[in-house]
């Protein structure tokens, strides 16, 4: 038996290159596209009545700290 690790040939190698880059840019792809809706979300999300509930809650304690 041998234990050593060997080098893929060539075409091996090239081959493995490619769908490696193609993994990538298709992650890339995807994580674009989870930027994009986690920032659509931010922005419903703001909108929401929660939200600018607790907004003006904290700007009230703020002030109220100020005092």
């Amino acid at each position: 038996m041998n234990n050593e690790p060997r080098i893929p040939d060539l075409e091996t190698r090239v081959r493995h290159l490619t769908k490696l880059r193609q993994l990538s840019e298709c992650m890339d792809r995807h994580l674009a596209d989870l930027d994009e809706l986690n920032a659509r979300l931010q922005a419903e999300n703001q909108k929401s009545p929660l939200a600018i509930y607790h907004k003006k809650r904290q700007q009230r304690l703020a002030e109220l700290a100020k005092e």
